[in-house]
């Protein structure tokens, strides 16, 4: 599938199209495990709010209080350095679940990053190292864990997938260090906004309440994806190392994005802070 500029916002159940295809340049087409970029001239179809939503009364944001003395940690090794990440089992038990298990028992040790794309994310996690396999630690794809007080933000450890409820073994991280000032001016726009969208589960929320102020302004200062919100299982956060990821991020690829030189997980090391 061809990639396309981060100008639109997918939320949930949104009409926006987010399938999970490979995203580059390049034309081609997959039904990977993967994560997809999404454009502006995907729309979606709103209603008016009944009742005005403030800005800053909607999410917890946990991603921006940092590491804290008895967190689950995980120092995921590679041949490029470490990466080092707290999870957040609270919001997304499963996913942290299969992550920690999975790296407990050594499943991804060894595995490559076969999907990088500079200013995106980095993707890993395929015993196959094409990015059509993988399974979770029970032996089938579970259900996505979204909600509002998780966000695409840069450092964002997520979980891939080949469309809702497909989670395996695959994940990834947001690499991307600037939204851009369109976006910037769009998210400014959505923060004001009463107008509103409906989540996976019916409920219809305005778009000041699924991005205040504080989610707008560390999209702006730090980056990320914001277009991925509310499609994909965020489970982890990045506290050090995004020097790594940023290498990893900048290395060749081919035509499928897969690094022409081997990006390897050495081993990942579960551990509390």
């Amino acid at each position: 599938m061809k990639k396309k500029l981060l100008l639109g916002l997918a939320l949930g159940a949104m009409v926006m199209t987010t399938a999970c295809g490979q995203a580059k340049d390049s034309n081609k087409g997959s039904a990977d495990t993967s994560v997809e970029e999404t454009s502006n001239d995907e729309t979606s179809e709103t209603t008016q709010a009944t009742e005005k939503q403030t800005n800053d009364e909607v999410t917890e944001l946990p991603q921006l209080d940092g590491v804290k003395k008895g967190d689950t940690i995980a120092t995921i090794h590679t041949n490029y350095g470490d990466v080092k990440v707290w999870f957040f089992p609270k919001y997304a038990p499963k996913a942290v679940e299969n992550f920690t298990t999975h790296a407990k028992e050594g499943y991804y040790n060894g595995l490559i990053f076969h999907r990088v794309i500079n200013n995106f994310m980095i993707q890993g996690g395929d015993p196959t190292g094409t990015g059509a396999g993988g399974e979770s630690i029970w032996g089938k794809e579970f259900e996505n864990e979204v909600n509002l007080n998780l966000r695409s933000f840069r450092g964002a450890l997520c979980m891939a997938n080949a469309g809702p409820d497909t989670n395996g073994s695959q994940f990834y991280i947001v690499q991307n260090p600037d939204i851009g000032d369109e976006m910037k001016s769009q998210l400014e726009e959505l923060s004001k906004s009463d107008e509103t969208f409906s989540e996976s589960n019916g409920t219809k929320i305005s778009f000041s309440k699924a991005f205040p102020s504080k989610v707008v302004k560390e999209y702006e200062e730090n980056g990320g994806y914001p277009s991925l919100d509310m499609n994909y299982t965020v489970f982890g956060q990045v506290y050090e190392g995004m020097d790594v990821v940023d290498k990893i991020a900048a290395v060749d690829t081919d035509q499928n994005d897969k690094p022409k030189t081997d990006v390897k997980i050495e081993s990942i090391e579960v551990g509390t802070y």
